[in-house]
């Protein structure tokens, strides 16, 4: 990944002046969503580069070391080796962009990755996630203990009560102190947009989060109701180009929570691309949280290669 994002002073005359056209913002979601796909050769080139911008994420009460294993494995060889030498595209070092987890189950990740060889990056989950309800003190200590462990990203909650109550200094404060707990580790922000009331509130709080110091920017953590929404993303990649034209930092997206198609996938990359063009379609300014993408696009693959649809035991530990 890049260099992080140093943050900027906190600049409130700039927050209290945003007012978001929220008819012109469903009106561009619904052009993204009525637009026809790719086929053919063209969608599976654009399906395996999706791959690449998978953070492989598992969040579960049950987790275990041995399910750890078999994400971390999985995010090592994502697409069956045979798919792949059928585009030609084995030898291309295709993996997933990173395992999300528990902090919990950092070391098991970390270990992990080691012994299939991999060195994708450990993404871990902090800061009281998914409510963010938990004193400062101890979300603060969760990122250390995460970063100690191994992770190099970190993917924290906001504490939504202080946008919901207009804290902006508050929040920028909080986030500023996770920025520095995170030392060399990336700072992913999760804003959870499904609980921030308007479109408005996620713009300001997308602009607060980057003023802070966050190298990333992320709607969901996949546990609110709502989650990953076309509104809400363009909301949030317009922030990351006014903040961008402002100070000339490229910040990060990530799409989390619902999305599990592999037609889902193509248009969340045809959103960034139109916002904010090519250079924002890569790995260190883009990923899409998930779950169960991955299967899908796997079938897609396979379809696209043998003609039929696969049958559940050809795609194992999908």
């Amino acid at each position: 990944m890049s260099t992080h994002n140093q943050g900027t002073e906190l600049d409130l005359s700039w927050i209290s002046k945003i007012q978001v056209n929220h008819p012109a913002v469903l009106r561009r979601a619904e052009q993204i969503q009525a637009r026809r796909p790719v086929k053919k050769e063209w969608q599976a080139a654009w399906l395996l580069k999706a791959v690449t911008f998978i953070d492989l994420t598992t969040l579960s009460g049950d987790d275990t070391s041995s399910n750890i294993q078999r994400l971390c494995y999985k995010a090592k060889y994502p697409i069956r080796e045979d798919l792949l030498k059928a585009l030609n595209m084995h030898d291309k070092g295709i993996t997933t962009a990173a395992v999300c987890v528990y902090p919990a189950r950092v070391c098991d990740a970390v270990k992990a990755l080691k012994a299939v060889g991999c060195n994708i990056p450990v993404a871990s989950v902090a800061t009281g996630f998914p409510a963010g309800q938990t004193h400062l003190k101890t979300r603060l200590e969760e990122i250390r203990l995460a970063v100690e462990d191994g992770a190099t990203e970190i993917d924290i909650v906001i504490n939504r009560t202080l946008v919901l109550t207009g804290q902006w200094e508050a929040l920028y404060g909080e986030i500023r102190q996770f920025r520095k707990a995170c030392g060399e580790a990336h700072l992913k922000t999760i804003l959870a947009t499904g609980e921030l009331g308007s479109l408005t509130n996620v713009y300001k709080a997308s602009m607060i989060a980057m003023m802070a110091g966050s190298d990333f920017i992320k709607t969901s953590t996949g546990k609110e109701t709502v989650n990953a929404t076309f509104p809400v993303a363009i909301v949030m990649l317009r922030a990351i180009r006014d903040f961008f034209w402002k100070t000339g930092n490229k910040i990060g997206f990530k799409p989390a929570g619902g999305i599990r198609s592999a037609k889902d996938s193509l248009a969340w990359l045809s959103l960034v691309k139109e916002e904010l063009g090519d250079e924002w379609l890569k790995p260190e300014l883009f990923r899409i949280g998930a779950s169960t993408l991955l299967s899908d696009i796997e079938r897609q693959i396979y379809h696209h290669v043998t003609g039929r649809y696969a049958a559940y035991h050809d795609l194992p530990m999908s």
